[in-house]
């Protein structure tokens, strides 16, 4: 039988990331990492460490036999570990909360509890978000910021005295010397494989896995018509635009278009790479090319910038939100392609976080954003803006001959627009 475990807390910021990160590498020579919700930097994480793609798990984006597909397409290994998102179920109302992934998959949760200044009242907690919802699937916990073996045995017997059922697996010492000695966002990123190692050694030292794993078993769910619109076979090329600025890629995406075109070939702007001349859809996906640090990496990138330009005269193109960036006049002061006659600006508070909603030609669109940029000047002819909103709507994206460009990210498989 397989072993599948999601990972969540009651926020973020509680250590969700840190055991995920231990458990991947404790497995990492037969795991396959997924995250849930629409997160781009936590799956790139979770592939450094496990060495394969991480799958993205979107209860708003994809209704249950969907999940349910995308999960048993994707568990390719005899060990899945999830990462929750945000608190367990916050999300609900999207129906996007790790409690909602979890019940829809019928995946065992894990709970990591910061019992740091705290014993008993961790036990209430831990029994509210067992009462809050009957139908949850939280099987274990582990405790985080434990200060002593003390403070776990007095914190563990609470527990288990109140919330019958749940097994306490460990505990995680408060103050690691390993954490002290990172930035610990957690944006490891910049860490070597030595201290990832290390952390995740530290981390375990005290979690007793053989128990941990007497609550991973998991039975996939069937789902024997494939969910989605029937996927045609296109005889074109897409070429992807995939490197440190254009990096906001769903792995679904990908393997979405292998499906879908007749050849996929990735490219790099900021190896300064030409958009090659028999393509026939060129994809711009999200990321950064607005900070100081990224536009340096694309602001030379002359000929692939002009082999952009030169493509989209009689060919298509589709930018997510820093391609879509990309695609304007400017961000600032910074010069972008000069595509589209279209200028943004940086902002100080973000302008959108969260699920939204886009429509255009009577179709409705699902996906998801989070930006601290906006459209400052656009003409008023000429060019076709949509409305990306949940209540008021803001101008959101452009769609006019060969060009789609938008501030949503989307699931492809789900609703492709070109």
């Amino acid at each position: 039988m397989k072993k599948a475990l999601l990972i969540s807390a009651i926020a973020s910021n509680q250590g969700k990331t840190l055991l995920t990160m231990a458990l991947l590498y404790h497995y990492k020579k037969n795991v396959r990492p997924f995250k849930c919700g629409p997160d781009f930097i936590d799956p790139q994480f979770h592939e450094r460490i496990a060495g394969i793609p991480s799958v993205n798990l979107d209860g708003y984006m994809m209704n249950q036999v969907q999940l349910q597909w995308m999960l048993t397409k994707y568990f390719d290994k005899d060990v899945a570990i999830l990462e929750g998102v945000m608190g367990y179920y916050d999300g609900m109302d999207k129906g996007a909360s790790a409690y909602d992934v979890a019940k829809t998959l019928n995946i065992p949760s894990l709970l990591i509890l910061d019992a740091g200044g705290s014993y008993i009242t961790v036990a209430a907690v831990l029994k509210g978000l067992l009462f809050f919802r009957k139908d949850n699937t939280i099987k274990a916990v582990v405790l985080n910021k434990i200060s002593s073996a003390m403070h776990y045995e007095l914190v563990k017997k609470h527990i288990e005295a109140e919330c019958e059922g749940i097994v306490v697996c460990g505990w995680i010492q408060k103050g690691l010397q390993t954490l002290n000695a990172t930035h610990l966002g957690l944006d490891l990123k910049e860490l070597d494989s030595y201290m990832v190692e290390k952390i995740s050694k530290e981390v375990l030292e005290h979690i007793d896995i053989e128990q941990l794993e007497s609550v991973m078993k998991t039975v996939l769910e069937n789902v024997s018509v494939y969910p989605f619109e029937k996927v045609i076979k296109r005889d074109e090329k897409c070429v992807l635009v995939k490197d440190e600025n254009f990096s906001f890629v769903y792995h679904d995406n990908i393997e979405f278009l292998k499906e879908l075109y007749k050849e996929v070939q990735f490219i790099s702007s900021t190896k300064d790479e030409a958009i090659p001349d028999d393509a026939d859809l060129v994809i711009l996906p999200g990321g950064y090319v607005e900070t100081n640090s990224h536009y340096a990496k694309i602001k030379d990138s002359h000929n692939f910038k002009n082999s952009l330009k030169e493509h989209v005269k009689t060919k298509k193109v589709y930018a997510e939100c820093a391609g879509f960036i990309y695609l304007g006049e400017t961000c600032d002061e910074k010069k972008m392609s000069k595509i589209l006659p279209i200028t943004f600006t940086l902002t100080k508070k973000r302008e959108r976080l969260g699920y939204y909603k886009c429509e255009f030609d009577g179709e409705v669109i699902k996906g998801h954003a989070f930006h601290y940029s906006k459209i400052i000047d656009a003409p008023k002819t000429d060019i076709k803006l949509y409305k990306v909103s949940k209540k008021s709507a803001k101008e959101g994206g452009y769609r006019q001959d060969n060009i789609f460009a938008t501030y949503l990210h989307t699931m492809w498989r789900i609703n492709f627009c070109m």
